[in-house]
């Protein structure tokens, strides 16, 4: 079939589909996925892909945004309309703005390019190990309360409690960001990582969405901006939560 190309015909190697019109990246994705034991069907563009999707039965998408004709956010809207199969996006650098909403149309990643094919893969195995893990299970493993420097969240019921067990009322933005900081705390994440984590539910796609964001948490924690101890500014890297995190 022109244009596509599968690297194996083993059924019982999980089956990823590549769209890139670059044919040498295309080809080197799939060569390089393959040598790790990834079943691959790789295709040049949107048309290709929806020819082969009905008899693919494929657990990855690798899907380039900067396609000719049906652009990659098209293609991603639609096959969000037919499966919830997990999406890793390929991005320009400069694409901040297509990349957010691809990831707010249901992208479970991205990677810019160029890219270190060892990313990609490392990628892609974190998205598969995360959609494999049962529903029970990680509700299961979800915390009915998350304690943090004196201060209390509560996932099931989306609230933050003060040190003296107030309730402290956050919008679902604010709320998405402190559980960002806090499932990684005393790690520094940089503008564009919270933007990415947050699927830019905050203000668009500008570093400034997150300063003003931060700054109005802070007030909630009684954090003072200036002198910051807990949620505290890296100069040049982003932002960090400095607490011990305890899981109840």
């Amino acid at each position: 079939m022109v244009g596509i190309m599968e690297t194996t015909s083993n059924t019982q190697l999980p089956h990823i589909l590549v769209i890139d019109d670059d044919r040498e990246i295309r080809d080197l994705i799939a060569m390089f996925l393959e040598r790790q034991r990834f079943r691959v069907s790789a295709v040049r563009d949107a048309r290709e892909a929806r020819r082969i999707w009905p008899n693919g039965n494929f657990q990855m998408v690798v899907l380039d945004l900067m396609l000719p004709g049906e652009s990659g956010l098209d293609f991603a809207r639609w096959l969000r309309s037919q499966s919830n199969v997990p999406i890793v996006m390929l991005t320009a650098m400069g694409e901040e703005t297509d990349r957010i909403i691809g990831l707010e149309l249901g992208a479970d990643d991205y990677l810019p390019k160029p890219f270190n094919p060892r990313e990609l893969l490392a990628r892609i195995r974190a998205v598969l190990r995360r959609v494999s893990e049962p529903v029970d299970r990680r509700t299961e493993q979800a915390p009915r309360a998350i304690q943090f420097s004196d201060w209390t969240l509560e996932p099931t019921r989306r609230r933050l409690l003060n040190p003296e067990g107030v309730e402290v009322p956050l919008t679902g933005g604010e709320y998405d960001l402190l559980a960002a900081l806090i499932d990684r705390a005393n790690r520094v994440l940089t503008r564009d990582m919270l933007l990415d984590l947050l699927r830019g539910r905050q203000a668009g796609p500008f570093d400034r969405a997150i300063d003003v964001a931060i700054s109005r948490l802070r007030r909630k924690l009684e954090d003072n901006g200036r002198n910051a101890q807990l949620i505290k500014t890296v100069r040049g890297g982003g932002y960090v939560l400095a607490a011990e995190v305890k899981r109840l």
